[in-house]
Parts: structure tokens; C-alpha cells; sequence
């Protein structure tokens, strides 16, 4: 069954015309569901701030972040979820090639590139492949993650997340990135 969503996905992302000549099908469909993702978590993320403020949106991205992206992954066939170099939640630290990836991104942004511009797409040997997609902080993010962190806020970070290291963030940095995890494909057997 997940074999046959992931080949809808790439027959999908092919006939809307997301793929230039030689472009691997999962390069686009992964732009779309890393889009798709932060699009969403950042509708719910403003809609809680606007209604509980920065500390009732902390829930949204504890609880609706992780489902957002097993949705979308899920409707796709692929796993798809957030990392950072620096994580609130443990259980999103990044692998070494991911490190690696935004260790390139965060070079990249000092540098003077645009935040857009940010994405990497890797096909493995096994036939399976995965994308990262940069996200940049941005005013809704400062709240949570930046350099002045109100103390209701804090107190909140204190007791869902006592090993925080996700703070201190300024406008325009590296915050992590989405990653999209296409599956091995399956070897035929003689």
C-alpha cells in the first residue's frame, strides 16, 4: 500500500508539471509537502498565539507539529519531520548527514543567501532518498525562540522542556530544517 502512494505521489507531482527535465519526481513532491507542513503548522501557530498568546502556542508545536507532519507523510508514503542543530525536543535531533546539511544551510545563510534557496535533496543507493528544506526564524518564531523570551513563556519552556537548547535565535538564522524521508524502494527477486 505505501508503495502505491508513493507512486501516486510521483505521478502526482509529474503531471501538475513540478518536474523539469531529469528532475528526480521526489524533489518536487518533497518541496510540496515541506511547503504543505510549515504552511500549516504556521496557521495553527498564529491562530494560538493570537488566542492563548506565546505560551499556548508552545502546545501546538509540541502536539499538532509531530501530527501535521505524520499526516502529511502519511498521505505521501514518506516520513516527514523537523530537525535543528540545536533541539527543544530530544527526540528531533538530527542524524550526521542531516547535521551536515544544516551546518551547509547556516554557512550558507551568513553568507548571504536567500533563505528560499535553502534545500537539499539526496537520492540513496538503496532507492530511497531524502530532502531538507531550511526553516528561517521568522516574527511569529522570536517568541518562543529568540533572544528575549517572556517569563510566562519561559516558565512554560522550563517545564515541558527542561534540556531546551532552542533559544537565543535572531531574525533571520537558521532554525532547523523540514525533512522529507522517501522509503528504499523494493528489489524485485528473481
Amino acid at each position: 500500500m505505501r508503495a502505491v502512494a508513493v507512486l501516486f505521489t510521483f505521478l502526482a507531482v509529474a503531471a501538475a508539471g513540478g518536474v523539469a527535465a531529469g528532475e528526480d519526481p521526489r524533489l518536487g513532491a518533497s518541496r510540496d509537502l515541506a511547503a504543505g507542513m510549515q504552511a500549516a503548522l504556521k496557521g495553527e501557530l498564529i491562530a494560538a498565539m493570537a488566542s492563548t498568546g506565546a505560551a499556548g502556542a508552545i502546545a501546538v508545536c509540541r502536539t499538532r507539529a509531530p501530527a501535521i507532519a505524520a499526516r502529511a507523510g502519511s498521505e505521501a508514503g514518506v516520513r516527514v519531520w523537523r530537525t535543528a542543530l540545536r533541539v527543544r525536543n530530544p527526540a528531533n535531533a538530527p542524524d550526521a548527514a542531516s547535521r551536515a546539511v544544516m551546518e551547509e544551510f547556516a554557512a550558507r545563510l551568513g553568507a548571504g543567501a536567500a533563505p528560499e534557496s535553502l534545500e537539499h535533496f539526496a537520492p540513496a543507493a538503496d532507492g530511497g532518498a531524502r530532502y531538507l528544506k531550511a526553516i528561517v526564524m521568522q516574527p511569529p518564531c522570536v517568541a518562543c525562540h529568540g533572544e528575549a523570551i517572556a517569563e510566562p513563556v519561559r516558565a512554560a519552556l522550563r517545564e515541558l522542556y527542561p534540556a531546551d537548547a532552542a533559544t537565543g535565535f535572531a531574525l533571520g538564522e537558521l532554525r532547523g530544517a523540514v525533512v522529507v524521508d522517501w522509503p528504499a524502494q523494493a528489489q524485485e527477486t528473481p
